[in-house]
């Protein structure tokens, strides 16, 4: 209804700008400069070990620093190929910038090629007390080379133990060929997944409890590129690389 109200009026000439659909922006990141922002974000670097080798997916980067850049306006991730290793960038805003509850958006564009895992998504600032994946996980998209034209929105909750079975496989033609938008609004009862403002998936389960909803509580972002791994599958185009992941702002409203 709300949509459909700012609709008519956009007819009459009356136009709202994106803070006023969206509500209030509280927090803004569109990567100026020619350095990545430490006041908000930090590096995750090396391959997941001792703990989680292959970050707990049997991934085959290594994160370093290196392959995050900061250039004409976009956050620039790099997967590439040295010798017999992988390397790529990942970043998270944990304990930096975190949040409860609103609307998040981001616009990126992913790179194509078998193998290549590039994603958008949260966790639960409490997950170094309780662990994953009582902690949450909010995938806000999820690509993976060997369905090129296919996005994943998936939640990771203690009643699904982990397992990718809350999700939606939505198509989106040409989606490598230019930038999307990735939408969240979310609130204590449910999270509604968008792409290019089009509602894809909604996810509000019957009971809502730690185990079935462990989204009552502040999230922080992560932006990544993965090779290979569980989901990216076992084979990698080794002749693709390197490969950019460019992410051009989020947006987070209350």
């Amino acid at each position: 209804m709300k949509q459909l109200i700012i609709n008519l009026l956009a007819v009459c000439g009356i136009v709202f700008s994106a803070s006023a659909q969206n509500g209030r922006l509280i927090w803004e990141e569109t990567f100026a400069g020619d350095n990545l922002n430490m006041e908000n974000w930090s590096y995750e670097e090396g391959d997941g070990c001792p703990n989680l080798c292959g970050w707990g997916n049997n991934e085959r980067q290594i994160y370093h620093k290196d392959c995050v850049e900061v250039k004409d306006g976009m956050l620039i991730i790099t997967a590439d190929k040295e010798g017999d290793n992988y390397y790529s960038g990942k970043i998270n805003s944990k304990d930096k910038f975190e949040f409860k509850y609103g609307t998040a958006e981001i616009r990126a564009k992913v790179p194509g090629g078998q193998g290549l895992w590039p994603a958008i998504w949260m966790l639960g600032n409490n997950i170094s007390e309780v662990g994953w994946p009582a902690s949450g996980e909010i995938d806000i998209m999820e690509f993976v080379g060997r369905k090129p034209d296919t996005i994943y929105t998936s939640l990771h909750t203690p009643a699904s133990h982990g397992e990718t079975i809350n999700s939606k496989q939505t198509r989106v033609e040409d989606l490598t060929a230019d930038f999307h938008t990735y939408k969240i609004d979310w609130d204590k009862d449910a999270i509604t997944f968008y792409i290019d403002d089009k509602k894809v998936y909604t996810f509000s389960p019957k009971e809502k409890n730690d185990e079935t909803y462990p989204y009552r509580h502040p999230f922080y972002f992560l932006l990544n590129m993965a090779i290979g791994g569980n989901f990216g599958g076992p084979e990698v185009d080794d002749s693709i690389f390197p490969q950019q992941f460019y992410i051009d702002y989020i947006r987070v409203y209350q």
